[in-house]
């Protein structure tokens, strides 16, 4: 049994250049899905899976970030000022969510360079990862369950997700081992050990349909390889060549196991996702749901019907 994860790393460093002009001047962390910066879900997420102690990896001009998880007095009085004590239980319960904490990289050299910076503040102990562009619905659980296999095998645990054959090449894909595990079978998600990972395969050279996604439990020793990994795809030090040598190598690095979620995952990093995410979170919203609910089924009944092209796209 290895000690409790308590931390949970938040690499936010990049450019958002995929969002351009909407991130020029505001990191794209902090694009709403629906009432709350992408960010905040993914917080909200570890503190499901009971990790309270975020350490965020920023770079320049995460200044709104920052501000964000921090206490805002002028707002907190003046909402307190005139009674709306609803909104200031909102907005001070963010700055409690969590204990927050920060550190820079100094240039976006990659995950593996991101995941780097918690050495110092970890301290030697194993951490999550979770990346921002992944929201995943009822991600509280499966980071639980990662949680879970993590302390009872000591491997890190990677999640991952089946995808089509022809989008295997978008994503780090894991070679499982051939021979189940009775260990891992105990838990409510389907677990298998890793024995290799590609790096964006081309379909026909794919070694599964299973794509790691944005959540990690990684063992301090990934630390240890980081230092000896080079610059991988993109001249960027990758953390996927990290991974590969810890399972490759499970004697030295205790090997890496993954974690299947087989729910809703939303890549809040590409524009067509992040809509999507926008309209089925707010329908699971329970104020807005109902309301927007209604006006999208007229809605989707009006662009079905002949005249829509020619009357163009309605109000109601």
């Amino acid at each position: 049994m290895t000690k409790p994860v308590i931390t949970a790393v938040i690499p936010a460093a990049g450019l958002g250049t995929r969002f351009l002009p909407a991130t020029k001047a505001l990191p794209k962390e902090m694009l709403p899905v629906v009432d709350r910066p992408a960010i905040q879900h993914v917080v909200e997420e570890a503190v499901d899976a009971e990790l309270t102690d975020v350490l965020f990896v920023v770079g320049r001009n995460k200044d709104p970030l920052v501000n964000h998880f921090d206490r805002v007095a002028e707002l907190e009085d003046t909402l307190e000022r005139k009674g709306k004590t609803e909104m200031l239980a909102q907005v001070q319960a963010i700055t409690d969510l969590a204990t927050f904490h920060y550190v820079r990289q100094r240039e976006p050299a990659g995950l593996g360079d991101a995941v780097a910076q918690a050495a110092h503040h970890v301290r030697g102990a194993s951490f999550a990862v979770l990346l921002g562009d992944d929201l995943i619905d009822q991600g509280g659980a499966l980071l639980t369950e990662m949680l879970q296999v993590h302390e009872q095998t000591g491997a890190s645990v990677v999640a991952v997700q089946p995808v089509p054959a022809e989008q295997v090449s978008s994503y780090g894909v894991i070679a499982p081992a051939t021979e189940a595990d009775p260990l891992l079978t105990r838990y409510g998600r389907e677990a298998l050990w890793v024995d290799t990972m590609v790096e964006k395969p081309a379909p026909e050279q794919a070694p599964s349909q299973l794509a790691v996604i944005g959540r990690y439990v990684l063992s301090p020793k990934v630390f240890e390889v980081l230092k000896e990994t080079g610059t991988g795809t993109g001249g960027e030090i990758q953390l996927t060549d990290a991974l590969v040598t810890m399972a490759e190598n499970p004697a030295a690095y205790g090997g890496v196991v993954a974690v299947v979620h087989h729910g809703r995952r939303y890549d809040t990093g590409n524009k067509v996702e992040y809509a999507k995410a926008n309209v089925e979170l707010s329908l699971k919203h329970p104020q807005l749901g109902p309301e927007l609910r209604e006006w999208l089924v007229d809605y989707v009944h009006h662009l079905q019907t002949p005249e829509a092209d020619s009357n163009g796209s309605g109000n109601s």
